[in-house]
């Protein structure tokens, strides 16, 4: 089994098309007013957009997006008018991360792991 799409949920969908270009992401599908899909420019993983009335409560959608280099990647999205929560940070985990939302306030975070998001120190034995 392979994780391959996630789809969110936005309230405006032309805006959120927008934002997620200027992020990088290249759009494939944008068949009517209510879905878009995009693939990650690394990899195959798809991604799409789904429009809704209300959107979820609580702490919402977070979205983990792995890149080579945090720091150069923070430069290039600020110099588009990307607006972080914080700026880049080694977390105990091993991951270097930053976080922002979107325009609908789903939680989005780029970070390096490299060998530590599949294989942290802390990873549990195969029985």
């Amino acid at each position: 089994m392979n994780l391959n799409q996630i789809t969110i949920p936005v309230i405006d969908l032309k805006r959120s098309i927008a934002f997620y270009q200027l992020l990088g992401l290249e759009l494939i599908v944008h068949t009517n007013a209510h879905y878009a899909r995009f693939v990650c420019p690394d990899g195959t993983t798809t991604f799409s957009l789904h429009v809704v009335e209300d959107l979820p409560a609580g702490d919402g959608i977070w979205l983990y997006f792995e890149v080579e280099d945090v720091d150069q990647q923070v430069s290039e999205l600020k110099a588009k008018g990307i607006v972080f929560e914080d700026e880049p940070v080694d977390q105990s985990w091993l991951w270097r991360e930053v976080r922002l939302k979107d325009p609908d306030s789903n939680q989005l975070l780029i970070f390096h792991a490299g060998e530590y998001r599949l294989n942290p120190p802390w990873r549990l034995e195969k029985e």
